[in-house]
């Protein structure tokens, strides 16, 4: 392909791997194992995507590693800046500070719906974060970032079907050392981090780190003076490693981290119809201006969240064997509190939300590591977690000004919210029933949900050596996933619950459509006819309009005698490769993989019946008034992949090219439409692409690199999506090229002293924003600058200077149907230009 050979000519290559499940135990006394250095040292870099440490150069799967330096030098805090270093791997931010989507070569969910688990895995030092906020904080004494691309059930059996996101943190040292660390930046950025390791008896070593980041925000509530976007978090950590002889070793961490922050504002991309009811009711929009981080809103949305957990990683060598025993518990609490209507009239009082995730895993692997051709891996894998969470959504003071207006723009001021009121009242014989209670202020609905999850799988591979330069290598991963889920979700909007179809409301209705005959022109006998004939038919009732302005309706909850509330899944997945050691310097492997995510669950307010379950609903008497369907889950994702690569490492250059078709079956969709989020399966989605990274090193002291991917990503089906059937469409949010390059100049001076000066230039091409509808008008593109410059003293201190996204290039991270409020689009801004200056001392 002509991108292909672009790519080649380009000769920049980064510090990228690939990796895979091969086998063939590293042992792990310290006078054996490989030891990965802090950046790629002689264009040796070694990796543990196949939970063993290796050398690049020995592993076939597409992998992107990305070193502690070069995540230093670009001043990448969090998991959401990783992107820019990583073009493989796209974040969406949302609504809030832990609310946020990773993608890999396009495939990605997970980050607005507790119930959603995300189909790319986040991995720290082998334990499983379950949720993208369990895993975006700070990265203290960070080795390297391993980026698995593709299915990775085979050995990341949990929600792999995407691909995995693993962070290795440094082991403890026995020797004596540390680091401390201070930056300042625009907006008030202070960083502060320190850590110290060392040992504590003769096998005994310890380390301990914590830091604090803290940023005022960008963004401004116009109507408040409040600030939002900001940043205020603080992490500790502490490891023991504990080796009591040659054949045993313990690691043991603890960790827990705080944010407590404003953030996220959403700004108006498009002031729609809606915006006019808003300014008339004293509200103000910051028209069309999602780039002024200037906002209209009652107050800043606030986040706080707090996530802990241990674990205990245990290796045995045994002969020829080695065993690994990871035991973690990990907990999540967060809270977060907004105004949704992102307007400074008092629509929505507030949504909230708390909820707390409790998370036990266990992880057993016997590997080998024979002298013969045959080696293999062997492990099982347990996991169980409960969710509790308490949501709620409330009208404001003017949200029944809000929707009387729109009532009466629907209806021609035919209708208006106080002479529905006293109409309903009456047809009921009770006039004063409704009297000033439609969208009264405090109503809503108050959730609670519970979730628990138990899985359990067994997997292993296969290594044979057909020649010292070709492997075969096989792979499975059994997967057991149950699920059961309760709601208790109270609906108090007496406006929504409001059936305009019901019986007694007959007279009305054939009160309106005779008007409406009349004004047509029918004559009089004929229109009463009309009237008459159809009073009771839904398809023509005229009160059908108002129905979207019924936002919070009756909710029906689970478990019931229909609807269990219970999912039991079951999978293989399976691993065939074959690698070839073409000459010493490069390697050709060919795999196919599987992939497998269990089901989903709908953990929210949007949570409805199946349509299927509608006869089984009605006959036992469980419809509720304006009963709607939709779904409680999504089914199980089943992922396959075909890859080919080649990949060459020289003493200045080394390069990794892979090609690959990968599709999910039944990929979860979970999509915000303005009312709500739409839960769903797409039948297929499928991404062909080529992925081509490495580095050039023409003189000692400067190197290059780039990092390249193509994706065509399209639905081959998907007949009900919230735009009905796309078919065939580009997949929006997906670039078709996605690029970084970068540059590394290090000349020495002085007595061991070093001056670095590093940029890198990230790209990514324009594409739709949303799969359809108004917003699919909408595109993306990227254009991001970094850099920064350093002076590293031999007596440990270096100085620095950087800067990120120095064009202050702007772009829309995510845009959606602006809540309850029809024809109008709002959109988060990317963050603008920060920079600062730093000093770290190591000892």
């Amino acid at each position: 392909m002509k991108l292909g050979n672009h790519m080649l000519k380009a000769a920049m290559l980064s510090t990228i791997s690939i990796a895979s499940l091969s086998v063939g135990s590293a042992a792990f006394a310290q006078d054996n194992t490989p030891q990965a250095s802090d950046a790629a040292d002689d264009n040796v870099i070694i990796v543990t995507a196949t939970k063993r440490e290796q050398t690049l150069q020995e592993i076939p799967v597409a992998v992107t590693v990305t070193s502690a330096e070069t995540i230093e030098r670009a001043q990448v805090r969090d998991l959401i800046d990783l992107q820019t270093v990583a073009p493989t791997l796209r974040v969406s931010q949302n609504q809030t500070s832990g609310n946020a989507t990773f993608s890999i070569r396009g495939f990605g969910n997970g980050g607005n719906n507790t119930g959603v688990e995300p189909s790319v895995g986040i991995f720290i030092d082998g334990v499983y974060r379950s949720r993208a906020g369990s895993g975006i904080s700070d990265l203290p004494n960070l080795k390297r970032v391993e980026i698995l691309r593709g299915p990775q059930s085979t050995l990341f059996g949990k929600n792999a079907s995407a691909g995995v996101i693993s962070i290795v943190t440094q082991e403890p040292k026995y020797e004596f050392g540390g680091s401390a660390e201070a930056s300042y930046g625009n907006y008030n950025a202070i960083v502060l981090k320190a850590d110290v390791t060392g040992p504590l008896a003769e096998n005994v070593a310890f380390s301990l780190a914590g830091g604090i980041n803290k940023r005022d925000g960008y963004a401004t509530i116009i109507n408040t003076g409040e600030k939002s976007n900001e940043r205020d978090r603080w992490f500790t950590r502490g490891q023991l490693l504990l080796e009591p002889s040659d054949t045993v070793k313990f690691r043991i961490i603890g960790d827990f981290d705080r944010i407590d922050e404003n953030c996220c504002v959403a700004g108006n991309v498009l002031d729609g119809p809606t915006g006019g009811i808003v300014r008339l009711l004293g509200g103000a929009v910051n028209s069309n201006k999602p780039f002024d981080y200037r906002v209209n809103a009652n107050f800043a949305t606030t986040n706080e969240m707090d996530n802990y957990g241990g674990s205990v990683q245990g290796d045995f060598e045994l002969g020829s064997l080695s065993l690994t025993s990871i035991t973690a518990y990990r907990g999540s609490d967060s809270s977060y509190v907004n105004d949704a209507d992102f307007t400074s009239a008092a629509l929505l009082d507030s949504v909230t939300e708390d909820r707390k995730i409790r998370t036990f895993t266990q992880e057993l692997r016997l590997a080998s590591d024979f002298d013969g051709p045959l080696n293999f891996l062997l492990g099982g894998y347990y996991f169980n977690e409960d969710i509790e969470q308490q949501a709620s959504v409330a009208w404001g003071a003017q949200s029944r000004g809000y929707v009387d207006t729109s009532v009466k723009i629907a209806t021609a001021n035919a209708l208006s919210i106080p002479l529905l009121e006293a109409t309903f009242g009456a047809l009921e014989g009770a006039p004063g029933r409704y009297t000033n209670k439609f969208l009264a202020s405090g109503q809503g609905l108050d959730e609670n949900y519970t979730l628990k999850d138990e899985a359990w799988s067994i997997f292993g591979t296969v290594d044979f050596e057909i020649s010292d330069r070709v492997t075969l290598t096989g792979g499975f991963n059994y997967t057991k996933d149950k699920k059961k889920f309760t709601t208790d979700v109270i609906s108090t909007d007496i406006w929504s619950g409001v059936n305009f179809d019901a019986p007694q409301y007959a007279l009305f209705r054939q009160q309106l459509l005779y008007g409406g005959a009349l004004a047509n022109g029918l004559p009089a006998p004929m229109a009463l006819t009309y009237a008459t004939v159809n009073a009771n038919n839904a398809a023509l009732n005229p009160l059908n309009t108002l129905k979207p302005l019924q936002f919070l309706p009756p909710y029906l909850n689970l478990p019931n005698s229909v609807e269990d509330g219970k999912s039991a899944d079951d999978d293989l997945s399976y691993t065939a490769r074959i690698a070839w050691k073409a000459t010493d310097s490069i390697n050709v492997y060919a795999s196919y993989a599987t992939g497998f995510k269990a089901s989903s669950v709908n953990l929210s307010r949007d949570s409805r019946p199946l349509l299927s379950d509608r006869a089984a609903l009605t006959a036992a008497g469980l419809t509720l008034s304006n009963q709607s369907y939709g779904t409680r889950l999504a089914n199980p994702e089943k992922a396959k992949v075909f890859e080919v690569g080649i990949k060459g490492n020289w003493d200045q250059a080394s390069f990794n090219l892979t090609a690959f078709n990968q599709a999910i079956n039944d990929f979860q969709e979970n999509l915000f439409i303005g009312t709500g989020f739409v839960l769903s399966n797409a039948g297929k989605r499928t991404t062909k692409g080529i992925e081509f990274d490495g580095m050039v090193r023409p003189t000692e002291a400067l190197s290059f690199s780039v990092s390249m991917v193509y994706l065509d990503a399209k639905y081959d089906s998907f007949v009900q999506s919230a735009f009905g059937d796309i078919s065939g469409q580009r997949v929006s949010g997906v670039p078709e090229l996605a690029t970084t390059l970068g540059a590394v100049f290090e000349q020495p001076f002085g007595d061991g002293n070093t001056f670095v000066l590093s940029g890198s230039y990230h790209y990514e091409s324009s594409t739709p924003q949303q799969d359809g509808g108004l917003l699919a008008t909408y595109s993306r593109e990227v254009n991001s600058i970094d850099a920064s410059a350093s002076v590293e003293l031999s007596n440990g201190v270096q100085f620095s200077l950087w800067g990120r996204n120095l064009g202050n290039h702007k772009y829309l991270t995510t845009i959606f149907p602006s809540v309850a409020q029809a024809g109008s689009i709002s959109g988060y801004p990317s963050l603008p230009r920060t920079y600062g200056a730093s000093v770290k001392y190591k000892f």
